[in-house]
C-alpha cells in the first residue's frame, strides 16, 4: 500500500493538460501553500493555475519521480522535470527535490521545490544568460 508520498509523487508523474482541478483536490486544499523558485501561492485553485500556465507555456512537460523519501509527515521527492519549447524542439530537462509536508487530513501543508532558476533558466535567456555565466566563473574556485 502506498503512503500519502508515494501517492502524491505518482501524482506529480501521472498529471497533464488534461488533468481536471478535482484531481488536485485530492491532494491541496484552501490551506495548501506551493512554492518555488518564482513564485509562493496559497489553495488549490492557484495551484492549479500554475500547472495550467506551465501547460500553456511547454510542449510535453512532465515530471519523472527517482526517489521518495518520507518520515512523519513530510516527505522529500526527488525528481527531473522534462519539456520541449514546441514539438520540434529537442526534449530539455532539470533535477530538483521537493520538500512536502502533509496535514493530518493528508493533504499537502506545503509543498517547496528546490532546483537552480540561475542555470535551468536565466542562462538560457541570451544576454542574461552571458552575464550569469560570467559571474559564474569569475566566483566558481
Amino acid at each position: 500500500m502506498m503512503n500519502h508520498a508515494q501517492q502524491y509523487a505518482s501524482f506529480f508523474e501521472t498529471i497533464d493538460q488534461d488533468t481536471p482541478i478535482e484531481q488536485y483536490q485530492a491532494f491541496f486544499d484552501e490551506n495548501s501553500c506551493f512554492e518555488d523558485p518564482f513564485q509562493k501561492v496559497r489553495g488549490v485553485a492557484k495551484i492549479y493555475h500554475i500547472f495550467e500556465d506551465m501547460y500553456a507555456k511547454f510542449y510535453n512537460p512532465r515530471f519523472k519521480v527517482h526517489e521518495v523519501i518520507s518520515e512523519g509527515s513530510v516527505a522529500y521527492i526527488k525528481w527531473h522535470f522534462l519539456y520541449q519549447m514546441d514539438a520540434k524542439s529537442d526534449v530539455t530537462s532539470f533535477e530538483g527535490v521537493s520538500r512536502v509536508e502533509f496535514n493530518t487530513d493528508a493533504k499537502v501543508k506545503s509543498h517547496v521545490d528546490f532546483w537552480d532558476a540561475g542555470a535551468n533558466v536565466y542562462e538560457k535567456i541570451p544576454l542574461l544568460g552571458t552575464v550569469i555565466r560570467v559571474i559564474n566563473r569569475k566566483i566558481h574556485a
